[in-house]
């Protein structure tokens, strides 16, 4: 969680120097990044439909794997991969 505070956070902090300098951001509009997050989902839509058909557990893929995927390494895990690999 958080990196997601501190990207936020960075975020808003070059939205405010931006806005006292006068100049418009240069990120895509909003409708871009619609789109970018509905291709992150659609490319999880395959594995989840082979794995019902297989007869596989879904809901464990779709909340490790897919949640990984779609919202970073870190998400839903308590303790990050790479400090896991440190305590073994």
């Amino acid at each position: 969680m958080m990196p997601y505070l501190l990207s936020g956070g960075a975020g808003i902090l070059v939205g405010l120097i931006y806005a006292l300098l006068g100049v418009r951001s240069p990120a895509p509009p909003t409708i871009a990044l619609i789109g970018l997050l509905g291709m992150l989902v659609g490319e999880q839509v395959v594995p989840v439909v082979k794995r019902l058909v297989a007869g596989e557990p879904v809901l464990a893929f779709i909340q490790t794997d897919c949640a990984r995927h779609v919202l970073g390494p870190h998400a839903g895990a308590e303790t990050p991969p790479a400090a896991k690999e440190d305590k073994a």
